[in-house]
């Protein structure tokens, strides 16, 4: 069989005129707002509350006279800058990583092969493959098409979609909108059919581009969390606020000196301030979505890392998701017989004619998995055969159609004139169309059970000869014969059966939703290890049933088969009203009112339409459901360690700012922290937040204990209480040692020094300490965490030399202690997490 089809001849572009094109022409995409330099971060520094403070302290001690605490305090701006551009570089890297999954997929010919590649990519000359539910990444020019339908409303406002024409050779150029243009914009959504385009346009240069109309992100509402921690933000800071002014009021009243009781007070803000917070809210979301991305799953919004762990069930695909995608041709039916293809050499000619006319019923150049397996069946068996040597030129498509669902092509014999439509698709639509009576209708049902009941998808098939000269409009006007039956079977991925006992030990319960079957999605569904694999619903009592009755039913059967896409919005409402928190997987249009009415909305990135893509949370990148399940557990350690840095975050400020509100209201007592001081542990707090607790591993239960709930808040009054005992611990500590070393006649220098070792260790242990709040510190000690080593040990390298350098012990107003003292501050400060350490351990036996 030679098909006449000009886009069999097209070839496009080849990969190193592709390359060649990009560098002439640049990747095609519009200008967006450019990365943030070392100035325009320096710019967002200026404007934070520390870097004022710092500069507010630098000031004062240049009036006082201390120009190197002051130059030194000055030049801490920079360090900070540094660490902000550092961080900001990173998830710089991680969104524009992102942004490049996030961005329109093309199937294009390149080489004389179809490939998907990011729009991006996608170059003048390229020849676009333009398929339903596609967004158009380029201006490009129709070359063939079947029933193309676009919607250009980004471009003219009109809603109304436009029909597509092949290009005439004479039509150079048309704006966008109006029927029966051969053209194709940038940003518009191809809505019905499908057809071949040459790429004419890209990047800034498309219609798009020209009339300057942004594609950006669209501003996303502050998420739950974002809203939690604004409002602990500015509680904190207004209390910080109060505090600061009462000190420079006490130190002002009982010492008499203003300006050091400024310093008094800007110390205690800095100790108090919690910039930290939105620092770490925003690099664990950027680098939290980049881990993701890494597990084959790209997140499109903020939100769903927050929901993930809080999902209970999970409402998947069949095809695809659970199985490999790649349908082989197992079983045919003649309308007599089976025959089970295996490894046989050779087909049986009483079965020649249903392989013929699927595959003419088939795309010459086949998308779908199942026409690829049907045509993969012709090149195995009928090569060589009358059956492939006919010179056939398709003369007419009739598309699948929701009230009737099989396609039929008809075609013309060049050689011979003779003329036939072939058609295949759901059993009952091919019934349908051949007219066939009840009892023979019967027969084949059985033939059907037998084959959907080893799990396998089955397709009928059909053919007619065409008499007439006009073609008619709908399929069912030709007197259709009915060939047989085709089954084919989609493989389950090996690990989906792992991924699924996962889901049910973390308390996801999973449903499958299927256009199969039955017989065959509770085949797959026992196999796979679903519950209640026995119940299932169909589509067609769906139909019939009540809300109250699916709300109820829908409590313990886990599959739903012959659903069509538009139903799944009535599970997921049904479920949603049962007070379960859903993720729904989705590739098509119409999944999307269901997909964007999930909590968790999760789309298909290979077989998915662009407008799943825009509707969904999620896109699943290799359309795995195992890929599902492991991003459900890289959200739920991406919550575990932000939870853990906040932790962190409320443990050491309690006491940093203790000590700096202490000592103001005991007379003749030395002040402990300076502004050098807070800055100091600034440098370790910063990278220990967004670093350290950042690239924690899970804990091991992560997926072992129940979803979380969703209406708990994220940093409640019990882990606020315990972080703070945590910060409260320490200050004791610290504040024996200061007793201590001041009882025993030790120099205000000395007092400082110790105070603050034991309060750097005591940090440097509530790090180690809050790495698990389920394992010991021990057992955290031996899981490597590239950043705690860094952080830590630059701590202690730095920390060292400031107590063995005369210029940075006078910098820090120290005085160097012996070692017997420095013991005690290490012990002192080892000792601070030793009851935190108690409580996980009567924790873990209590829940054993």
């Amino acid at each position: 069989m030679k098909f006449n089809l000009d886009p069999g001849k097209l070839t496009g572009v080849t990969s190193d005129e592709a390359a060649k094109k990009l560098e002439s022409e640049g990747y095609n995409e519009l200008p967006s707002s450019k990365s943030g330099n070392f100035l325009t971060i320096a710019i967002g520094v200026i404007k934070e509350p520390m870097f004022l403070l710092l500069v507010a302290c630098g000031t004062l001690y240049m009036i006082l006279g201390d120009i190197q605490e002051g130059l030194m305090l000055l030049s801490f701006v920079f360090f900070i800058m540094g660490i902000e551009f550092y961080q900001e570089k990173k998830t710089e890297k991680a969104l524009d990583a992102l942004r490049d999954l996030a961005s329109p997929r093309a199937l294009v010919l390149r080489d004389g092969m179809e490939i998907r590649i990011p729009g991006r990519e996608v170059v003048t000359g390229d020849i676009l493959i333009l398929q339903e539910g596609d967004r158009v990444p380029a201006d490009a020019t129709v070359l063939s098409s079947v029933s193309l339908l676009a919607d250009e409303s980004l471009l003219t406002g009109e809603s109304v979609p436009v029909r597509k024409q092949d290009w005439d050779g004479s039509i150079t150029e048309a704006h966008p909108g109006g029927d029966d243009l051969p053209f194709v914009y940038s940003g518009s959504m191809i809505v019905q059919g499908s057809g071949f385009a040459r790429v004419s346009a890209t990047g800034i240069n498309t219609e798009i581009g020209k009339i300057g109309k942004a594609l950006g992100e669209v501003t996303e509402e502050p998420t739950r969390l974002k809203k939690e921690m604004g409002k602990l933000v500015k509680w904190l800071a207004v209390s910080g606020i109060i505090m600061c002014l009462g000190v420079i009021v006490v130190y002002s009243l009982t010492r008499g000196d203003l300006l050091k009781g400024f310093l008094a007070g800007i110390t205690l803000a800095m100790a108090m301030l919690p910039e930290e917070f939105p620092v770490v809210l925003t690099i664990f979301m950027a680098l939290g979505a980049w881990r993701m991305s890494k597990k084959n799953t790209l997140t499109r919004k903020p939100s769903a890392i927050e929901t993930l762990g809080s999902a209970t069930i999970l409402c998947t695909d069949k095809t695809g998701t659970l199985t490999l995608n790649k349908m082989t041709v197992r079983q045919l039916f003649n309308g007599e017989e089976l025959f089970f293809i295996d490894k046989e050499k050779e087909l049986p000619e009483a079965f020649h004619r249903v392989a013929e006319y699927g595959i003419l019923a088939s795309q010459a150049k086949p998308f779908d998995p199942m026409e690829k397996a049907i045509t993969h069946l012709g090149e195995q068996f009928l090569r060589g055969t009358e059956h492939l040597d006919h010179e056939w030129e398709m003369i007419r498509e009739y598309p699948l159609t929701k009230e009737l669902l099989s396609m039929s092509r008809a075609y013309s014999d060049r050689q011979t004139g003779k003329r036939s439509i072939a058609a295949k698709g759901a059993p009952e639509a091919i019934f349908d169309l051949c007219h066939l009576p009840e009892d023979t209708r019967q027969k084949f049902v059985g033939a059907i059970g037998e084959m959907a009941g080893k799990g396998l998808r089955v397709l009928g098939v059909a053919m007619a000869p065409i008499t007439s000269d006009d073609l008619p409009e709908h399929q069912h006007d030709f007197d259709f014969e009915f060939l047989g039956l085709i089954g084919l079977s989609d493989p389950i991925r090996p690990e989906v059966s792992d991924a699924v006992a996962e889901c049910y030990r973390a308390g996801i319960r999973v449903i499958m939703i299927t256009g199969d079957y039955p017989v065959t999605a509770m085949n797959i569904a026992g196999e796979i290890g679903l519950k209640n694999p026995d119940e299932c619903i169909t589509g067609q009592e769906l139909k019939i049933m009540t809300e109250e009755e699916l709300c109820t039913k829908i409590r313990t059967v886990n599959v739903f088969a012959r659903v069509i896409p538009e139903q799944k919005l009535l599970l997921v409402n049904a479920l949603k009203k049962n007070g379960e928190i859903v993720a729904m997987t989705g590739d098509g249009i119409n999944d999307a009112p269901a997909l964007k009415t999930a909590h968790i909305g999760i789309a298909m990135g290979e077989k998915g339409t662009d407008v799943a893509r825009e509707a969904s949370s999620l896109v699943l990148l290799d359309d795995n459901f195992s890929s599902i399940v492991a991003g459900a557990a890289m959200g739920r350690r991406i919550f575990d360690n932000l939870q853990k840095a906040l932790g962190y975050i409320f443990a050491i400020h309690v006491p940093i700012a203790g000590l700096s509100l202490i000592p103001i209201f005991l007379l003749d007592l030395p002040l402990i922290l300076w502004p050098v001081h807070i800055v100091f542990l600034e440098l370790i707090i910063d990278p220990a937040c967004s670093m350290i607790f950042e690239a924690e591993e899970a804990e091991k239960n992560v997926m072992n204990r129940p979803p979380r709930d969703i209406h708990e808040r994220f940093f409640g009054m019990k882990k606020i209480f315990i972080s703070c005992l945590q910060g409260a611990g320490i200050l004791a500590f610290v504040m024996g040692i200061y007793l201590y070393s001041y009882h025993t006649g030790h120099s205000e220098g000395q007092i400082r020094a110790m105070a603050f070792t034991t309060l750097i260790v005591a940090n440097i242990a509530v790090i180690l300490s809050n790495r698990s709040w389920t394992r010991s510190i021990l057992e955290v000690l031996v899981v490597r965490n590239k950043a705690a080593m860094w952080v830590i040990g630059g701590a202690v390298i730095f920390m060292f030399l400031i107590m063995n350098i005369p210029f940075l012990l006078k910098l820090f107003l120290f005085e160097q202690i012996g070692t017997k003292d420095t013991l005690v501050c290490i012990a002192a400060g080892l000792l601070t997490v030793v009851w935190f350490e108690l409580y996980k351990a009567i924790k873990f036996f209590r829940k054993k």
